[in-house]
């Protein structure tokens, strides 16, 4: 087995990415970083690395605890690493306006601002 395995190759073989064309833009994007670099999609990670990938505008930590260069099995895929992602706070539903109804009226303006935890709209004396 050897003691390095390009990034890309690692991040598909793991299954964060469908297809190692995805990992390898998500390289070139800026989207995967390795011990709190930028990488390319050739940078060789080792086991202990710290990899950080961008997914859905939130930060996935992995720490490598095995070196796979073929795709495998999700259960063998999840042995491979360690997942230190903090939990995400479920976020609240925001406000949903049917397609096509129109401008909202001030008072569903204010109902979508109070959800939304903006400032009220009264005027302070």
């Amino acid at each position: 087995m050897t003691d390095s395995v390009r990034i890309d190759s690692w991040l598909w073989a793991i299954r964060v990415f469908k297809t190692r064309s995805a990992a390898t833009t998500a390289c070139r994007a800026g989207h995967v970083r390795v011990n709190g670099d930028r990488v390319k999609a050739a940078q060789a990670v080792r086991i202990g690395d710290e990899v950080r990938i961008r997914v859905a505008g939130f930060d996935r930590i992995l720490i490598i605890r095995q070196l796979l260069v073929k795709r495998v099995s999700a259960p063998l895929a999840a042995a491979a690493y360690e997942d230190r992602t903090p939990v995400r706070e479920p976020q609240a539903a925001l406000a949903v306006r049917d397609r096509g109804a129109g401008r909202p009226t001030k008072r569903e303006r204010r109902e979508i601002d109070r959800l939304r935890g903006r400032g009220s709209h009264r005027i302070q004396d």
